[in-house]
């Protein structure tokens, strides 16, 4: 597969979202005070840096294999209550920001699917586009949980 230069310009830029995602959930892992929201951050930076590699070989004109499997919904056990601590309120606000990444990310990729000409390679965006909005389902079913969401 050859990339037109609007491809390699896009796909750049989905690049670097990635890299920037990856960092935050990693950064945000080290923020968090919640164990359970420390292990769903790392596990989405984990996520994240799969989706480079995929995006990686994709730049290197291959269509990387998709992994169709589902994984069982997760389920969240309330840490905070309704009541507001600084400890609620600092992973609260991790959550609401990877939140709006991700709420770009899956917009970016939304518009990448339809700008791309080989079908292997719109199969590989939708498929992580599909990805980050099951990340930002699991942030907000946390958020649900913990009574950070209204």
């Amino acid at each position: 597969m050859e990339l037109t230069q609007k491809e390699a310009t896009l796909l750049e830029d989905l690049k670097t979202q990635e890299k920037v995602c990856a960092e935050k959930y990693a950064r945000s892992a080290n923020s968090a005070v919640d164990p359970q929201l420390k292990a769903l951050f790392t596990e989405l930076s984990q996520n994240e840096l799969k989706h480079l590699n995929m995006l990686d070989q994709l730049g290197e004109g291959k269509i990387p294999p998709i992994d169709n499997s589902k994984q069982p919904p997760k389920n969240f056990s309330a840490t905070y209550g309704a009541a507001t601590d600084s400890n609620k309120a600092n992973d609260c606000f991790l959550c609401n920001d990877l939140l709006s990444a991700e709420k770009h990310a899956s917009d970016l990729y939304d518009t990448c699917v339809f700008e791309f000409k080989d079908a292997g390679a719109r199969d590989v965006l939708n498929y992580i586009q599909s990805a980050e909005q099951n990340h930002g389902k699991q942030l907000y079913d946390y958020m649900v949980a913990n009574a950070m969401y209204e």
